[in-house]
This record gives C-alpha cells, sequence and structure tokens, in this order.
C-alpha cells in the first residue's frame, strides 16, 4: 500500500505560482510513476502531468504545457507540481496518484493509488 498526501495549495492571484507536493508514506515511490489530476466544480476528473519512476519522462496537458513543472525527489519520497502563471481556470482540487506500471500515464484508471486532494483557487 501506498499513501499519498497532497500539500501546498491555497489561494493565488491570476499570474502567480504555487508549488504542490506529493509525499508518499508505507512504500517507497522511486518504482511508481506519479500524475497529478484535477476536478474543478461540475467537472469530471482530468489530467494535468506525469512523471516515469525514473523522472526521466514526463508529460502534461496541452493546457498546461510551458507553465507547469512536474518533478521527483527520491531521497524525500515526494513528487512536486510546480504551477507558474496561474490562471482563473487553474482552479481545481488536485490530486496525486501512483501508477506501479512506472511509466506515467494520462489515464486515471491507470492509476492505483490516490491522495486526498489538495484545493487550488486562483482569482481573476
Amino acid at each position: 500500500q501506498v499513501q499519498l498526501v497532497e500539500s501546498g495549495g491555497g489561494l493565488v492571484q491570476s499570474g502567480g505560482s504555487l508549488r504542490l507536493s506529493c509525499a508518499a508514506s508505507g512504500r517507497t515511490l522511486s518504482r511508481y510513476a506519479v500524475g497529478w489530476f484535477r476536478q474543478a466544480p461540475g467537472k469530471e476528473r482530468e489530467f494535468v502531468a506525469a512523471i516515469s519512476w525514473s523522472g526521466t519522462g514526463t508529460l502534461y496537458a496541452d493546457s498546461v504545457m510551458g507553465r507547469f513543472t512536474i518533478s521527483r525527489d527520491s531521497a524525500k519520497n515526494t513528487v512536486y507540481l510546480q504551477m507558474n502563471s496561474l490562471k482563473p481556470e487553474d482552479t481545481a482540487v488536485y490530486y496525486c496518484a501512483a501508477d506501479h506500471v512506472g511509466y506515467g500515464s494520462s489515464q486515471l484508471q491507470e492509476y492505483d493509488y490516490w491522495g486526498q486532494g489538495t484545493e487550488v483557487t486562483v482569482s481573476s
């Protein structure tokens, strides 16, 4: 079992930045790909970014390409999502998830473990 806990969400003005963290316990994340997803009120959960188990492969949704960066620190058993140039449409609850296959995917059903989410609100 992998327990995931997200943190770093909050209220920020349009154009601002936040860094989300996804900390794991129970098992090392080093053999898991990790993805970030988000769900805005009244909308389905959508893919944001993913990183392979090695950290050498990354994948981004078109809507965040060039603004968000996903990274991982194996020593801290943590994955980060640096979010810059935030827009009001980035407002959502952000979830991290772990995929034992290890390569990273944009598909929700590929992920085995999920965190509880952290809320991000971007004001205009």
